[in-house]
């Protein structure tokens, strides 16, 4: 509500004269003689010089007093005044009906703070029952006796059908009025009118101008839609120093949405270097008086220090403050709290609880962790068709993550019927959205042609694309498809590359392939030293084969210096990790004594265990340990049974001994039809020896027909050898 305070002639003449105290001292006596004698205007001004110590000291009781008498006179301004001491105590105890009578005696002699006043009485019941329709009527006339104020709240009125129907154009119409009159909140509607075409055509460059008229009489929420305007260029060419400068201004003011944006300025260095101190500042500003979007903020960056030390008890007292407002995102973090114990004790249940909240308002990520929950029985019983609803509810909502759980829902059967058309068309949903996981899985779909046809370049694209993403089975995947020309061109130069990549970000198989590309020159210049490195890299991960590679390294001195006892530690590493080769080497290391003192008991065991795995110069070693007795009890019987499996597995040497024993007789019945399929299988696999004793059974009819012819052929191709 309004005071308003009007002087008679000798205080305007001393209020525009020399204006000492002397001559308020002075115009006070003449206003209290003249105020003694009856005269009503005298009696007003003393009450106005009493209310506000002029030329007197102040005394409210006094004030009244004059204003009363005045009024009862029937002098307008005092009428008003008077209903203001009521109704706000001044000089008398309050009395909300009695400031109502008064404004009322005052308006009625068209005084228009009073009917303006009386308007603000019966919208509010203050002093009277509440009437909006009185209310409107009260500001109209206000408003047609030109007070800005109550053309202003016609304007509401108007806007938002308070005693009268809605109409946008009125509401319009009096902002104007009121604007024109330089009345702020006024200018600031008007703006808003002009923004959104509230009953005027929309024109943003003169609800930029309006807002600018507001802003410069200190309007806060002017002053921080103006940054608005110049930080989107709405109504004027975008200016983002302009813009951080109205928001400054509002801030400073108070005004706790320019006090958030200001922080986000800050921190993302809109019109103003970047300092994530300030942005705390600002938030912590907005926050305390209960902005939410500051407040959730504010939780930020007390959970990862932004400006600020790490808390993360306070964080989660922010986040918790925002929850009280029903805020999803806030609702969705205080579950993130509860599920990782940030800031508070970890309880699976309430996090299980926040996340539904925040699933209830349709918030993806949060639907999405509630599947998770469902899916591993987090804070609430198993249930997967459970889980897998609420991964159809956040797919649905475009949420990545979700899709691609939803896609191995379908193809595992996770809740749902296994249905490989579906995997595919969720993979491909959250691959097109940018998810590398699901990248990779569709470049696998149509590889193997699930859900799909098989398409060789469309797994080959997809695998790209993972591969660029980061994926590191992705890049080492393309690496294959590069090295072998599966879905593109072979170039062994663009397989050295994404396998570097893949060896880099840890894939195992990657870091051996990269010892094979530099041990042989594949893709890039042949370089020892390197293939030592990576093969040494994949080794101590447990990669058997770059354990078998890293002991050849060591045993023949490549890429480093000659080292039989390394070369021993890392073929027995393989070997023990199922390496067949490494099996038979670790063996022979046994056998003879290298980088490790001799043992025939354990050369025999490594034998075994590679001859087992169908290693066939294991299988013929293992025989020549049952022949010799080495490492074993001598057994003929088992010697011969594996010579003739290494035999069969294409060993001449062993098709040697085999013949050898089938003639003598040695652990079996001698059998001379045998002893001349073995030598004969020997002599074509070029063993010398196994030639010439096939010749003289040739010559001699030893187990096959005389043959003079074949035994010269054998005889001269044993010579050949020789040669």
């Amino acid at each position: 509500m309004s005071k308003n305070y009007i002087q008679s002639e000798p205080d305007i003449f001393y209020k525009n004269g020399i204006d000492i105290e002397e001559d308020k001292i002075e115009s006070f006596h003449w206003y209290l003689k003249s105020a003694v004698n009856g005269d009503k205007k005298a009696q007003f001004n003393l009450g106005v010089y009493y209310e506000n110590g002029i030329g007197i000291e102040k005394d409210e009781v006094k004030a009244f007093y004059w204003y009363q008498k005045a009024a009862i006179k029937g002098f307008e301004d005092a009428q008003f005044n008077l209903g203001l001491c009521y109704q706000y105590g001044i000089g008398i105890e309050k009395n909300e009906a009695k400031a109502f009578y008064w404004y009322q005696k005052a308006a009625g002699q068209q005084l228009s703070n009073a009917q303006f006043n009386l308007g603000v009485c019966y919208q509010n019941g203050v002093g009277i029952e509440k009437n909006e329709a009185k209310a409107f009527y009260c500001y109209q006339q206000a408003a047609e006796n030109g007070f800005r104020e109550a053309q202003f709240n016609l304007g509401i009125c108007y806007f938002n059908g308070i005693g009268v129907e809605k109409n946008e154009f009125k509401t319009f119409y009096w902002y104007q009025k009121a604007a024109i009159k330089g009345f702020e909140d006024a200018q600031f509607n008007l703006g808003l009118c002009y923004q959104y075409g509230i009953g005027i055509e929309k024109n943003e460059a003169k609800a930029f101008y309006w807002y600018q008229k507001a802003a410069g009489q200190q309007l806060s929420n002017a002053q921080f839609n103006l940054g608005v305007c110049y930080q989107n260029g709405v109504g004027i060419e975008k200016n983002e120093a302009k813009a951080f400068y109205c928001y400054q201004q509002a801030a400073e003011n108070g005004f706790r949405e320019a006090q958030f944006n200001l922080g986000i300025c800050y921190f993302n260095g809109i019109g103003v270097e970047k300092n994530e101190f300030k942005t705390f500042y600002w938030y912590q500003k907005a926050a305390i008086k209960g902005f939410e979007d500051a407040q959730f903020n504010l939780g930020l960056c007390y959970q990862y220090g932004i400006g600020i030390e790490k808390d993360e008890a306070k964080a989660f007292y922010w986040y918790q403050k925002v929850v009280e407002n029903g805020d999803r995102d806030a609702q969705y973090n205080l579950g993130l709290c509860y599920h990782n114990g940030i800031g508070i004790e970890k309880d699976e249940a309430k996090a299980f609880y926040w996340y539904q909240k925040a699933a209830e308002q349709q918030l993806s990520n949060a639907q999405f962790n509630l599947g998770v929950c469902y899916q591993n029985g987090v804070g609430i019983e198993k249930n997967e068709a459970k889980a897998f609803y609420c991964y159809q509810q956040a797919a649905e909502n475009g949420f990545r993550e979700a899709q691609f759980n939803l896609g191995d829902c379908y193809f595992n059967g996770i809740g749902v019927e296994k249905n490989e058309f579906k995997t595919f068309y969720w993979y491909q949903k959250a691959a097109e959205s940018g998810d590398k996981d699901a990248q990779y899985n569709l470049s696998m779909c149509y590889q193997y042609g699930v859900g799909i046809e098989k398409n060789e370049a469309k797994a080959f694209y997809w695998c790209h694309k993972a591969a660029e993403s980061g994926d590191k089975e992705s890049q080492y995947n393309l690496g294959e498809c590069y090295g072998k020309g599966i879905g593109t061109e072979k170039d062994e130069i663009k397989a050295f590359f994404w396998y570097h990549k893949a060896a880099e970000n840890g894939i195992n198989e990657a870091q051996y392939i990269m010892g094979i590309c530099y041990g042989n020159g594949i893709g890039i210049k042949r370089d020892d030293i390197k293939a030592f490195y990576w093969y040494k890299k994949a080794a101590k991960i447990g990669v058997s084969e770059a354990q078998y590679n890293l002991g050849h390294y060591y045993f023949n001195g490549i890429g480093t210096e000659k080292d039989e006892t390394k070369a021993f530690y890392w073929y027995k590493k393989a070997a023990k990790n199922g390496d067949e080769l490494a099996q038979y080497i670790t063996g022979i290391c046994y056998e003879n004594g290298i980088g490790i003192e001799k043992d025939e008991a354990k050369a025999f065991y490594w034998y075994e265990k590679a001859a087992e795995q169908e290693y066939n110069h294991a299988q013929y070693n293992l025989g020549i340990c049952y022949d010799n007795g080495i490492g074993v009890k001598k057994n003929g019987a088992e010697a011969l049974y594996w010579y003739q499996k290494a035999g069969e597995n294409g060993v001449r040497e062993a098709q040697y001994n085999l013949g050898y024993c089938y003639f003598n007789g040695s652990g079996t019945e001698k059998d001379e039809i045998k002893a001349f399929y073995w030598y004969e299988k020997a002599a074509e696999n070029e063993d010398k020896e196994a030639q010439n004793i096939l010749a003289m059974c040739y010559e001699h009819g030893i187990g096959t027909e005389k043959d003079k012819a074949k035994a010269s052929y054998w005889y001269q191709k044993c010579l050949d050898i020789s040669k």
